[in-house]
């Protein structure tokens, strides 16, 4: 049986969570940890088997009265994140009728490609899949795909001939001129209600992770082992991470769902409700 006290903290074991987690131990966190891509996140957040997670903003505005978000702490982008990245062996303009190869594992960065191409690019309609194949495979089989996290990194590096690769945090910030919030830190409402201090502490333990994490990152690098020029552009990579949240990441975040809900992909744009931390000096 869970304690009263024990919160389970979702972890997605993409490059761009280290510094969440790396120090979050050393800084007093001594609950649980459960590793799952994004999507399996959202399943466990629904279900109730983890307390809190970063994952999917879409995740949030598809089951809002069932969270509330911690303040002040995201995965957002100002511009290119160098980790969704559309492959596409065309334009943009000329995707109309292909399908799109996924992998199921996000469900924000499907619908801001969706939003991007339906609201942006002028498409009537966009089509996508997970194949049977690797979505790398089928990029270098020359058609149409979208990656994210480490894998997105690893295939922009190794582009297969006559292919373009499109960062969607990038043409957010073109047509948007604002942050795009690809993951929040979500917490069920049941959860903040049981255990108001234990949520409170992580908050704390996660600002001075981020901060400790942040004081060197070539250290952070090396101790995720990264060796040669891994390590600048490891340490490049956490540099474009934006982890705030703050104004412009709401508004960006409010459009986002607005786009959203005009192009049927939400039925309506939720509402968006932040836990209230509590003084904590230590969970006993």
């Amino acid at each position: 049986m869970q304690s009263d006290k024990t919160l389970r903290v979702g972890y997605i074991p993409y490059l761009n969570c280290v510094p969440f987690f790396h120090y979050l131990e050393s800084c007093g966190f001594s609950g649980s940890i459960v590793s799952g891509v994004p999507s399996a996140l959202n399943t466990m957040l629904q279900t109730g088997e983890i307390d809190v997670s970063p994952s999917s903003s879409f995740e949030y505005a598809l089951h809002s009265t069932d969270y509330l978000l911690l303040p002040d702490l995201s995965i957002s982008s100002c511009g290119a994140v160098k980790s969704v990245v559309l492959f596409s062996p065309c334009t943009l303009e000329k995707l109309q009728g292909q399908k799109i190869a996924i992998t199921g594992e996000s469900a924000t960065s499907i619908n801001l490609l969706r939003v991007l191409l339906l609201e942006y690019v002028g498409l009537t309609s966009v089509e996508d899949y997970v194949p049977e194949e690797t979505v790398e495979d089928m990029i270098v089989q020359g058609q149409p795909a979208l990656l994210i996290g480490d894998r997105a990194m690893k295939q922009a590096t190794d582009l297969p001939v006559g292919m373009k690769c499109y960062d969607l945090g990038a043409l957010w910030y073109e047509h948007t001129g604002l942050p795009f919030v690809f993951a929040l830190w979500i917490l069920r409402r049941d959860s903040a209600h049981k255990m108001p201090a234990a949520v409170s502490a992580l908050q704390k333990q996660l600002e001075q992770s981020i901060l400790h994490a942040f004081t060197d990152l070539t250290l952070l690098a090396e101790k995720n082992g990264a060796t040669g020029e891994d390590v600048a552009n490891l340490v490049t990579y956490w540099q474009t991470i934006d982890y705030s949240l703050q104004s412009g990441h709401l508004k960006g975040l409010e459009l986002f769902f607005d786009l959203c809900q005009k192009h049927r992909l939400l039925e309506k744009r939720p509402e968006i409700d932040f836990f209230l931390p509590i003084k904590v000096d230590r969970i006993d």
